[in-house]
C-alpha cells in the first residue's frame, strides 16, 4: 500500500502476514495487512469471525499463537517490532503498548487479587516501591470507575461482575500509562448499558492519557459510536479503510456494503435486511483473486485476479475492481 506517512502517525503496519501450519499445509490467517494508527485516534478493525482481526492485533505485540510465522513490519517509535528480541519486546509490552484481551475472566489470573495483578505490571515496568505500587493500583481502580478501590484491590476476579472485570483489565493495561492501547472486542458478552459505559471510559481515558486506541470488534454500531477511522478485513486481507463517516456513508467495497446492509436500523424498522450469501473461505483454501468474489453480486471475470488497494478519495482506500459501481449501489440504497 503506497501511502504518505503522517507526522502524527503512532504505529505503521506494513504487509503483515501470519501463517500457521495445518494438516493441509501452511495457511495465512493474515495476508498482507497494512494500516496506520495516529496519535489520539481510535481506529476500528471490523469483519466477520475468521477475518484475521484478533490475529492482526496480537501479532503487533508478537503474541500470535505458538507455531505462527509472522512477517512484514510494525514500526513503533522508529523501531521495527518484528526485528526486536523477545527481551526487547518485554520492555514494550505493557509499558508503551498495552492490550485488553477479549474475555477478562480467562485473561485475569483467578488465584491472584486484582491488586496483585496490577502491581505485577507496575513492578515489571516502573521503579515504584511496594507502597507506591499499592497506591497506584488504588488510583487506577478509581480511574476506571470502581467504587471503594482501597477495599476492592483485595478482591479476586470472580468477585466482580463482567463489566467490572473489564474495567479491571483496562486498569491493568493502563498501569504504565501506555501510548497505544490494543482492545480486542472489549465489550463482547456485555449488555448494552455496560457496553456503553466501557466504550465511554475508553474514550475518556484516551483523552486524559493522550494515547491511541485500536479497537477490534464485529459490531458496526460500536465503530460508528467510538472510532475515527475504520479498517475492514476479509479473509485475512484489508479490503477497505478510511474515515468512519466516509466508509459508512459511501462504502467502496462490496463486503463493506454487505456488512452495512445486514445491520438493522432503528429509523428504518420496515427495511428488509440483506444478509451476505455464503460463508467466508477457509484460510487454507482461498479462491484466487478477490477472496470475496464468490459471495459478491458485483463480481466479474476481472475479479479472478487480486485487486490492488486503490485510493478512492483522500484517506479512503479500497481493494475492489468495481469500487465505483459499489459506491453507486450504496448511494441508491
Amino acid at each position: 500500500m503506497n501511502t504518505i506517512t503522517s507526522p502524527d502517525t503512532l504505529l505503521e503496519v506494513r504487509d503483515l502476514r501470519v501463517r500457521f501450519a495445518t494438516a493441509n499445509g501452511s495457511a495465512a490467517a493474515v495476508d498482507g495487512a497494512s494500516f496506520d494508527i495516529r496519535r489520539r485516534e481510535v481506529l476500528g478493525i471490523v469483519g466477520e469471525s475468521g477475518s484475521g482481526k484478533s490475529v492482526t492485533l496480537r501479532s503487533i505485540l508478537r503474541l500470535s499463537a505458538i507455531g505462527g510465522e509472522v512477517s512484514g513490519s510494525v514500526i513503533w517509535a522508529g523501531r521495527d517490532l518484528m526485528s526486536l528480541s523477545e527481551r526487547e519486546m518485554r520492555t514494550i509490552r505493557g509499558r508503551e503498548i498495552s492490550m485488553i484481551f477479549q474475555e477478562p475472566m480467562t485473561a485475569l489470573n483467578p488465584v491472584l487479587t486484582v491488586g496483585e495483578q496490577i502491581r505485577d505490571n507496575l513492578e515489571e515496568h516502573t521503579t515504584l516501591n511496594a507502597e507506591q505500587r499499592r497506591q497506584r493500583a488504588v488510583e487506577l481502580l478509581e480511574l476506571v470507575g470502581i467504587a471503594d478501590p482501597d477495599k476492592r484491590i483485595h478482591d479476586y476476579p470472580h468477585e466482580f461482575s463482567g463489566g467490572m472485570r473489564q474495567r479491571v483489565m483496562i486498569a491493568i493495561a493502563l498501569a504504565s500509562s501506555p501510548k497505544l492501547l490494543l482492545a480486542d472486542e472489549p465489550t463482547t458478552a456485555l449488555d448494552v448499558t455496560i457496553q456503553d459505559q466501557v466504550l465511554k471510559l475508553i474514550l475518556r481515558l484516551r483523552d486524559e492519557l493522550d494515547m491511541g486506541v485500536i479497537l477490534v470488534t464485529h459490531d458496526l454500531g460500536v465503530v460508528a459510536q467510538t472510532c475515527d477511522r475504520v479498517v475492514v478485513m476479509y479473509a485475512g486481507r484489508v479490503v477497505e479503510s478510511g474515515p468512519v463517516v466516509d466508509v459508512f456513508a459511501r462504502p467502496q467495497h462490496a463486503y463493506t456494503l454487505g456488512l452495512l446492509n445486514s445491520v438493522p436500523l432503528a429509523h428504518k424498522s420496515k427495511k428488509t435486511l440483506q444478509p451476505i450469501p455464503g460463508t467466508p473461505p477457509d484460510i487454507g483454501d482461498r479462491p484466487p483473486g478477490c477472496p470475496f468474489a464468490p459471495r459478491c453480486s458485483f463480481a466479474t471475470d476481472e475479479c479472478d485476479s487480486q485487486p490492488p488497494m486503490k485510493q478512492v478519495s483522500e484517506d479512503h482506500r479500497a481493494a475492489c475492481w468495481h469500487h465505483e459501481k459499489v459506491a453507486e449501489g450504496s448511494r441508491a440504497a
